[in-house]
């Protein structure tokens, strides 16, 4: 009798622990996976809703207009996975999208390289002040906002620049090739070359070794500075392409763009999984964050037009930042539970 009540309790503790476990399991995909979840269900719930939701019109404009936020998105996961912030990128896109409409007039090339040199300078400059003089990203990075968005007002002399359209600069907007549009192919190519770079190179596992421990990566022999250079630099150059498609796309350069994006970037990528804290980070969660704010605010507006709500652009930025803070305090809990 007494072996039998052992085997009872043995096999009772084996299955708590196993429900354990598998609960265990599921937070922690929950986690890596919540975005792609709820990704999936808006699309399902809107087809469902909405006429003509999943045409392929609708589909192309969606994906076309967050290209921009998406891009920048890129840059700041890799900032984030190395345990820094870069607050500058939504001055940087407004700079650059100035900078791409007064080199218009020489054609696409001129203006693209232009705005992506402008763009990663910055970056450069960002990444040697917090590197080697070691300013907190924070702060060199908000000083760099200020500056860069005055330096597109005095650019554009507080007015909006017009881009040259008798050449081929706004065909990287309008465009299409296999009846796809353009900028999609920059989202592609630009996630892509990501995924290959945190996955397939040594710079990708040392930018997580920087953000999960410095002082360990240092004693590894890890170059830090030069690392925080470059994800810096990489940040700079993605804001400078999403500033020539922004450019155009209005047909303009806009210096007063970019109000928030920064806020809008951290929260495709803390949506997406990453830990704000560094070291750990996925780029094609990244793609999915930013899709999934951008869906969220397509949905809003086809609620709009059925006249069921009407919400103002105001009191969409105070849904973004109130969707913002519940994801990063369910982050911050999963986490815990984790460790």
């Amino acid at each position: 009798m007494g072996v039998i009540m052992a085997d009872i309790v043995t096999s009772g503790n084996n299955r708590r622990s196993n429900w354990s476990q598998g609960w265990t399991r599921g937070k922690s995909a929950l986690q890596r996976q919540g975005a792609l979840i709820a990704l999936i269900v808006l699309i399902v719930f809107g087809s469902i809703r909405y006429t003509g939701f999943l045409t392929v019109y609708n589909i192309n404009s969606v994906l076309t207009y967050n290209t921009t936020f998406a891009l920048v998105a890129l840059g700041m996961a890799f900032v984030i996975m190395s345990g820094g912030i870069d607050l500058s990128v939504g001055s940087v896109v407004a700079l650059t999208s100035v900078v791409a409409a007064y080199a218009s007039q020489y054609g696409l090339l001129s203006a693209l390289a232009a705005a992506v040199l402008t763009g990663t300078a910055i970056g450069l400059f960002n990444g040697w002040v917090i590197a080697w003089l070691k300013i907190p990203p924070f702060i060199a990075t908000l000083a760099m906002l200020l500056a860069a968005r005055g330096l597109a007002l005095f650019l554009a002399h507080d007015a909006t620049v017009t881009v040259n359209t008798t050449n081929d600069f706004t065909s990287i907007w309008s465009n299409t090739q296999f009846h796809i549009p353009i900028p999609l192919y920059f989202l592609v190519f630009a996630y892509a070359f990501g995924l290959i770079v945190l996955h397939l190179t040594r710079f990708g596992r040392h930018v997580l070794a920087v953000g999960g421990n410095e002082d360990a990566a240092r004693l590894m022999g890890l170059p830090v500075e030069r690392i925080k250079l470059m994800v810096y630099a990489m940040s700079g150059a993605l804001a400078g392409i999403a500033g020539v498609l922004l450019a155009a796309q209005t047909y303009t350069g806009l210096p007063k763009e970019g109000l928030g994006w920064e806020l809008t970037a951290v929260a495709s990528v803390v949506v997406g999984g990453t830990l704000l804290s560094g070291g750990m980070g996925s780029v094609a969660a990244t793609l999915v964050g930013s899709l999934l704010l951008g869906l969220i605010f397509t949905m809003l507006n086809f609620e709009n037009g059925h006249g069921f709500i009407t919400l103002s652009p105001y009191w969409q930025a105070v849904i973004r930042g109130v969707f913002l803070l519940i994801v990063v305090l369910l982050q911050t809990r999963l986490a815990r539970q984790k460790k």
